[in-house]
């Protein structure tokens, strides 16, 4: 699942997922709807912004872990957002992103957080 208000950066990385043989099965345009399409689909990964209308990405992180604390979270943020994204990992997100987003590191952080680190980028 993907997690952005700003509909280019969910394209952006659906693009880059779906390149990579990866199924995107929702998007959400802020947290409070994450919660609700989380608790629909039970994605295996989401991608997570920070910074959201409704509700913030931690809120919705903190919610989506209450929910299951195996879920697969990465949080995605701009720079100068350093002390949210330790927040993110000391709640139990598995890596960060620093917007804007490159296809190698978001493929990277993918791997890694689903334990397809032998994973070979782009194939």
């Amino acid at each position: 699942m993907v997690v952005d208000d700003a509909a280019f950066m969910r394209l952006m990385i659906r693009n880059i997922l779906e390149e990579a043989g990866h199924t995107v099965v929702c998007e959400a345009e802020n947290g409070l709807e994450a919660v609700d399409k989380y608790k629909q689909f039970h994605p295996d990964l989401v991608t997570l912004d920070i910074t959201m209308p409704v509700m913030e990405g931690l809120e919705a992180l903190r919610q989506i872990r209450k929910y299951d604390p195996f879920a697969v979270v990465i949080m995605c943020s701009a720079m100068g957002q350093k002390p949210m994204v330790i927040d993110a990992i000391k709640m139990g997100a598995k890596d960060f992103i620093v917007k804007p987003v490159q296809q190698d590191r978001v493929l990277e952080a993918v791997s890694k957080a689903l334990g397809l680190e032998n994973h070979k980028v782009g194939t």
